[in-house]
């Protein structure tokens, strides 16, 4: 995948360039612990760190070109050539894709975006197009999957050397589809640099990262952003489609902002696809979904109402890609769970523990929303907030765990640099008030250790009682102020329900 210096700098507008351009580039960079031997590498200036501090480490391990913003010839000798432009990030964002021979364009890229929904909706419509014969990668939350290989994550949707790397595999791998999670992060930063999107989907629109975006409607506007590329005259593939969630106020403006056929979908209004007769059971559900096909009947093994729209979801995107109503029935009857979504935790207790990544208001309402349609017995919610993130919504879940659950048990997530005791009394003003409304008997607890609160969530649970676990889902860690400790709650109840029944 080598190519000539000269080629790459051509897509540079606003280059001065010191040096020689006969260069083979063999790799890039901007993580100056990556380079190798014929690196092109990119001085990103960041929060915390500057690229620029790094070009000399860079240098020593073989990079032959340096992207920079500002003069560093002092820095370099006469045989490294530097490139000086205004951004170095967007002279990134158009050099990255054309070094990976622009693989975003030779994939069927199908991107999803929303602030719940987005994980479970990737890998439903994985199983259908892999049930319809094709080869399927998947980016997202939880893995990249390449057929059946995984690959790690570090971000919902990678940076772009990262992303342009991983598709690139793919096509090599003889992938026909990729289906990606898109960060509202990803679309505002512009991470998706070089991606050509065939079909744009959008889940939900709730409070989440107003910490970067600010306002929701700046929020709004960069999920709006995946819908403008459907429409981009530079495209070089045909055939688009918008799907998105006509319930949602966001979905109108979303399908506004793609000038390709639209597939909305709905429960509660007339979308092109709905669902109708839902029946929600703690071990699945069943429901109609109509659309120009007719009625398919579905009787699946994932639950609650916020799955229906995931699967409506789906649905919309494998009609865009020409699936058959049969193969896509097929595809969802047989399809079992994603881990850390509603994940049943099974010990043999006489009591149901459920473990969900619900980590924003709307998340945890829908889950502890559908713990309430089948619980017997009470609800026992577990959670916390995560540090250095939108602070707002920490008292909004406090009072959302109080209005759905009987027993709340406040706790760490992965606080990060903040004081866990912190987040906490901004939670516990959101579970206060909702006491003070609440009719009697509920009551809660603040317990900062994540394990003890899972442990004494569980000895309190009696038989037909729901424990839910919300938060970190399919996480297998925890990220504390100075340190990242293993850390799985599927584990961890195991675990204390084990000992309990150890312990007689």
């Amino acid at each position: 995948m080598a190519k000539n210096l000269k080629q790459l700098t051509t897509l540079l507008s606003d280059a001065t360039i010191l040096g020689k351009l006969d260069q083979t580039i063999e790799a890039v960079a901007h993580d100056s612990r990556k380079v190798v031997p014929g690196t092109l590498f990119f001085c990103l200036s960041g929060v915390h760190v500057d690229g620029h501090d790094f070009i000399a480490e860079a240098a020593r391990r073989g990079a032959v070109a340096v992207v920079v913003e500002r003069d560093v010839s002092d820095v370099v000798d006469d045989t490294i050539t530097i490139i000086k432009v205004g951004d170095t990030r967007v002279a990134m964002q158009a050099i990255v894709p054309c070094f990976f021979d622009y693989p975003g364009h030779k994939l069927r890229m199908i991107g999803v975006t929303g602030t719940n929904g987005k994980t479970t909706s990737t890998y439903l419509i994985r199983d259908i197009l892999r049930k319809a014969g094709h080869k399927v990668g998947l980016i997202g939350t939880i893995q990249t999957l390449i057929d059946d290989k995984t690959l790690p994550i570090k971000n919902t949707t990678p940076d772009v050397i990262e992303l342009q790397s991983t598709l690139a595999e793919m096509v090599n791998s003889g992938m026909e589809y990729v289906i990606m999670e898109v960060s509202s992060h990803a679309l505002a930063l512009n991470r998706v640099a070089g991606c050509e999107f065939d079909v744009g989907i959008f889940t939900n629109m709730t409070q989440d990262h107003l910490d970067f975006h600010q306002t929701f409607e700046n929020y709004i506007d960069a999920k709006a952003e995946l819908f403008r590329g459907l429409n981009k005259p530079t495209n070089t593939k045909q055939g688009k489609t918008a799907v998105v969630n006509l319930d949602d106020n966001a979905g109108a403006i979303m399908a506004q902002n793609a000038a390709c056929p639209v597939i909305s979908y709905a429960v509660n209004k007339d979308g092109v696809l709905t669902a109708n007769n839902v029946t929600i059971r703690e071990t699945g559900s069943s429901f109609q979904v109509k659309g120009p096909f007719g009625t398919m009947e579905l009787s699946l093994s994932i639950t609650g109402m916020f799955n229906v729209y995931n699967v409506l979801a789906a649905v919309g995107a494998a009609l865009a890609e020409g699936v058959t109503p049969e193969v896509i029935k097929q595809a969802l009857e047989s399809f079992t769970s994603v881990p850390g979504r509603f994940e049943l935790v099974q010990a043999g207790q006489p009591f149901t523990v459920i473990v969900d990544y619900a980590h924003t208001p709307d998340g945890l309402e829908n889950v502890l929303k559908t713990a309430k349609q089948f619980a017997q017995g009470r609800i026992i919610v577990v959670f916390g907030c995560g540090g250095d993130r939108d602070r707002t919504k920490r008292p909004i879940m406090g009072n959302l765990a109080v209005q759905y659950g009987d027993v709340v048990l406040a706790t760490s997530d992965n606080p990060r640099s903040e004081d866990p005791e912190k987040i906490l009394a901004d939670v516990e003003v959101g579970i206060k008030e909702a006491l003070c409304a609440a009719k009697n008997g509920k009551s809660y607890e603040v317990i900062p250790d994540r394990r003890q609160a899972i442990t004494q969530a569980i000895r309190l649970a009696k038989a037909h009682d729901v424990v839910l676990i919300a938060g970190k889902g399919h996480e297998t860690y925890q990220i504390l102020k100075d340190k990242t400790i293993d850390f799985d709650d599927r584990q961890v109840a195991r675990e204390v329900i084990k000992e309990m029944s150890d312990n007689g």
